[in-house]
């Protein structure tokens, strides 16, 4: 995720938008639970039954991150600034939405999607991100290469990182860029797990 933290770190604000997962740990709200695999999510925080007419019932609050594991949270907070230093912030955004839409990670895509709009991004280009192959002229031959390479790290357990893949990222990016845009694909793919394992709601940005 793009997300920014207000931890009491080092780290610049400005750059670290992907620590929003809970940022600001004396105000932030634990995250709910996950609905159950029948349930539905209410508007209220609750949980359907899953059948027609089902009653709901409350969710369980989940831990919040920042505040149980703080040095682990500051260490990631750190590793995804260090990691966008230099990128245009146009493409480490397109990067964070097309991970985010891989892993199913609603907070992470509500954040980046509206991140990228505050940085000018263009509403058709946000909406052709999930299906970029099929609209390869709204983007540049080097925010493809980087594309490809997010699905393929994303995705690694189905078929690793091709080498056509890899070789075409090479092609675009210096070594010193390839590097910062792996990183920010290990980054962006570390903040989807955390915010799918602790429920975090989609529309409830926590940065401060």
């Amino acid at each position: 995720m793009v997300m920014t933290t207000n931890t009491n770190t080092a780290t610049d604000t400005s750059t670290a938008t992907d620590t929003a997962i809970t940022t600001d740990t004396s105000t932030a709200t634990a995250a709910t639970a996950a609905a159950g695999a029948a349930g539905t999510v209410g508007a209220a925080g609750t949980v359907g039954a899953g059948g027609a007419g089902g009653a709901a019932v409350p969710r369980a609050a989940r831990l919040d991150l920042a505040k149980s594991a703080p040095k682990v949270f500051r260490a990631l907070i750190g590793f995804d600034a260090a990691a966008r230093e230099g990128l245009d912030p146009a493409l480490v955004e397109l990067i964070q939405i097309r991970a985010s839409h891989l892993n199913h990670c609603a907070y992470c895509l509500h954040m980046h999607t509206n991140d990228a709009r505050k940085a000018g991004e263009s509403e058709n280009r946000l909406h052709m991100v999930a299906v970029w192959r099929e609209a390869r002229h709204f983007f540049t031959p080097k925010e493809r290469a980087a594309l490809a390479l997010t699905e393929a790290v994303t995705l690694v357990a189905d078929a690793g990182v091709p080498d056509d893949v890899y070789a075409d990222a090479a092609a675009h990016f210096d070594d010193r860029e390839l590097g910062h845009v792996l990183a920010l694909i290990f980054a962006i793919n570390t903040w989807n797990r955390v915010a799918l394992s602790t429920a975090k709601v989609a529309g409830t940005d926590e940065r401060r």
